[in-house]
């Protein structure tokens, strides 16, 4: 009894020993593993990768061989360069993109590139982002194949990729080792994504608040949405919501979406309601809206009603001598200007009296 005991019990250990002793030990890599991630508007782009060095090695043609190869190991026979080390390099985006003006779906996607020479590569990316490096590759599997041309840069002794250049609806990607940068663009429909998602934020929690509809509206104007559709969330800001509320920011808002609809006399009529509702700033930023639509005379009125509710801030003469300036009534704009300079201005106040005034001279 006690023999067969014991003999289990070494089966036992036996067992537990030859199941782990191939497992993955957490241990330092050689190539270091990094994540690089760019937001553009409300969209994310991220890219994971081991980072190789170069160590003295020839790497172009020789490290990293031109062209589709076969590797010795795994089931491909012509693959592209792993775009890193280790694992598949691999690019996440989190909504629908263009990649060099190709469509490419929100995901993860294993990232390779074909390296040839002459300056060019091809970048490939993979609807399988498992597998190990490109050992497996399986051309059936691409998502995306671009051409792009590549750079000669400073030596970069640790492969890098770097986001160089960002927009608000684009960034360049650059692959970066050792001398060669290997960049390629990506595109993102910011406005569509961000008003999809406005409309289903506004099906939870977000669609109870006045402030969230007002800008929502709003940037649907500023960002080339659907006019009617902006008007439709200004309209819900107004009224006819438990929580709407007429505002002057909500009114400008809207005045702005009819005037950019044609609706001039509608836009007029509000934009009129809305100056009766300003404070000092708001009525000021209503008056150089007028100047830079050239509606001169709205202008003129808003100017005029702050110069006297407020017959003492040096900034509502200021701004009314540059309406009378950009009218063509240099007698007034000159008497308005110097009224603003005698009120003791804030620098910037003064500095723009005075810039006025300068240009005045020479008229």
């Amino acid at each position: 009894m006690k023999n067969n005991y014991f003999t289990k019990i070494f089966i036992c250990l036996a067992l537990f020993v030859g199941v782990h002793a191939f497992a993955q030990l957490n241990m330092p890599r050689g190539s270091q593993h990094a994540t690089v991630s760019q937001r553009v508007g409300i969209s994310d782009i991220t890219i994971n990768y081991s980072r190789p060095s170069v160590k003295n090695r020839e790497v172009w043609g020789k490290l990293v061989p031109y062209g589709m190869n076969n590797l010795g190991f795994g089931t491909s026979t012509a693959a592209p360069w792993r775009a890193g080390a280790d694992e598949n390099t691999t690019i996440t985006f989190s909504h629908d993109m263009k990649v060099e003006g190709q469509p490419i779906s929100a995901g993860t996607y294993g990232f390779h590139v074909e390296v040839k020479p002459d300056n060019k590569a091809t970048i490939i990316l993979s609807k399988d982002s498992k597998a190990w490096g490109s050992f497996f590759y399986d051309e059936s599997m691409d998502a995306l194949r671009a051409d792009v041309t590549t750079n000669t840069v400073a030596h970069k002794e640790l492969l890098t990729y770097e986001f160089n250049t960002v927009t608000p609806t684009s960034t360049t990607v650059s692959l970066i080792w050792e001398k060669k940068e290997i960049p390629f663009t990506i595109e993102v429909p910011v406005t569509e994504i961000v008003l999809n998602d406005l409309r289903e934020q506004f099906k939870g929690q977000a669609g109870f608040s006045r402030q969230n509809w007002e800008q929502a509206a709003n940037y649907a104007l500023n960002n080339g949405g659907d006019l009617n559709e902006a008007l439709g969330w200004i309209d819900a800001a107004i009224s006819g919501q438990f929580f709407s509320q007429k505002t002057f920011n909500n009114l400008a808002i809207k005045a702005r979406i009819l005037n950019k609809l044609g609706r001039t006399q509608e836009y007029e009529a509000l934009m009129d309601e809305a100056s009766g509702m300003a404070n000092k700033n708001q009525l000021n930023n209503l008056g150089y809206q007028m100047l830079a639509a050239n509606d001169y005379d709205r202008a003129l009125k808003y100017f005029k009603k702050n110069v006297a509710d407020y017959p003492n801030d040096a900034n509502s003469y200021d701004s009314l001598g540059e309406c009378y300036k950009m009218m063509g009534d240099k007698k007034n704009a000159i008497k308005n200007l110097k009224k603003s300079l005698s009120l003791n201005p804030p620098a910037n106040v003064k500095a723009n009296s005075e810039k006025l005034l300068a240009e005045l001279e020479t008229m």
